[in-house]
């Protein structure tokens, strides 16, 4: 089970940093980014695993910073 959480915890780090990746290439080619998702199904999706990054992220970095002390 840890090691699924992990997995998935660092397949949506990995997925922020290519996307604002992307968003940077666009708002340098552009001047501007422009995003709009018109399926619910996607969004919502979206929206949970953009949360299951926060949580995963205050996780590591908790444990980082017990490990520090």
């Amino acid at each position: 089970m840890r090691v699924v959480f992990h997995t998935l915890g660092l397949s949506c780090v990995g997925g922020a940093i290519f996307l604002q990746a992307l968003v940077f290439s666009g708002i340098v080619q552009q001047g501007y980014f422009m995003a709009i998702e018109q399926n619910i199904a996607i969004l919502t999706f979206e929206v949970v695993l953009t949360i299951f990054a926060i949580i995963y992220f205050v996780y590591i970095y908790q444990r980082l910073i017990r490990s520090v002390r």
